[in-house]
């Protein structure tokens, strides 16, 4: 009678009863019990998704409606779900669910596997990745990008040793030894004395929290930003695109690489101080990663040679090279 859903219970005792008899040895019981939950009513589901439940049912029911919006809602604003669940919910194809998580920071900072989800889900937006770095103490990478953060930091940021004290307590221990050499840019990518299969900067790196490399793209090296700026996750990236040491040179070295996110491209993009730099323009015009729109946007300030390049370049998007085409010929130029 319990795994059919008949006795006369509240809807969360109810609930919990049914996902205690999941993990019933009589398997006639659990398949009973299993149809049962997943076809509890909405009067009698939406108290139990809102309610104090226990973290494993609510586990279970963010499984069980993975594809359902309306109820993985709830389970993202219940304070009982637990952060390996929210990690899930955080990676979900729901932008709702992306706002949602994203506005937890208390949860964030308990669970860096949650920013990881985040950064890593395509449907987390800029806006979103602003607020993570900006409760970070990173700052927002808007319009005004590293220039603007570089003016707004303070001596405890810009000094090498007050730098290099913050980022060794981030890497702890273990991983703050190499502190000095992380922020030095003068710094090799192996460090000097170590193991050299363990010591590479790349090593260093995969060691390290979605945390620890957001710092390390604010306070780290040259090496280390250029490693950083090609991180999976978009919210390390644009950490190390808008690290206010990072040199206009780095800026048209990054626009022009292929490995890197078109949200990297897309702040420089956005960035003014950058984008009076003919290079980047140019930069970000050749390259097929950049998102369309800009592509088409720069292209109207390119001279003439440049876009009789573009025009015949195989790798550069076709519609970017039919409005250079078309700027040629309205100048009588083909």
């Amino acid at each position: 009678m319990a795994a059919r859903g008949a006795l006369p219970l509240p809807p969360l005792e109810l609930a919990t009863v049914l996902f205690a008899l999941l993990h019933d040895p009589d398997p006639e019981v659990k398949a009973t019990a299993a149809g049962s939950l997943e076809s509890l009513p909405e009067s009698v589901l939406g108290p139990v998704l809102r309610g104090p439940a226990h973290p494993a049912l609510l586990s279970h029911l963010a499984h069980v409606f993975r594809d359902d919006e309306a109820h993985l809602e709830p389970i993202a604003l219940n304070p009982n779900t637990d952060d390996a669940t929210l990690a899930r919910l955080a990676a979900a194809p729901f932008r709702r669910l992306v706002e949602i998580v994203s506005g937890n920071q208390e949860r964030m900072l308990r669970c860096p596997e949650i920013v990881d989800a985040l950064g890593a889900n395509p449907l987390t937006g800029r806006a979103v990745i602003d607020r993570i770095l900006g409760f970070l103490g990173i700052g927002q990478a808007g319009a005004d990008g590293g220039a603007a953060e570089e003016a707004a930091a303070g001596p405890e940021e810009i000094t090498q040793a007050r730098a290099e004290a913050a980022l060794r307590a981030v890497l702890g221990e273990e991983l703050g030894q190499s502190a000095r050499r992380l922020i030095d840019e003068s710094g090799a990518v192996a460090l000097e004395g170590d193991d050299p299969t363990q010591s590479s900067l790349y090593a260093l790196i995969q060691q390290m929290s979605v945390f620890q490399k957001v710092k390390l793209a604010r306070l780290g090296n040259k090496e280390a930003r250029s490693l950083l700026v090609r991180d999976r996750n978009r919210i390390v990236a644009s950490a190390a695109i808008t690290s206010p040491k990072i040199t206009d040179n780095e800026v048209i070295a990054i626009a022009q690489s292929r490995a890197v996110a078109d949200e990297v491209l897309r702040i420089i993009s956005q960035n003014r101080q950058w984008t009076r730099s003919y290079k980047v323009k140019l930069s970000l015009v050749m390259n097929p990663r950049c998102p369309q729109p800009t592509a088409m946007k720069l292209v109207n300030y390119l001279q003439d040679n440049d876009l009789k390049s573009i025009m015949r370049s195989k790798d550069v998007n076709a519609n970017v090279a039919t409005h250079a085409r078309r700027i040629l010929m309205k100048k009588g130029k083909l």
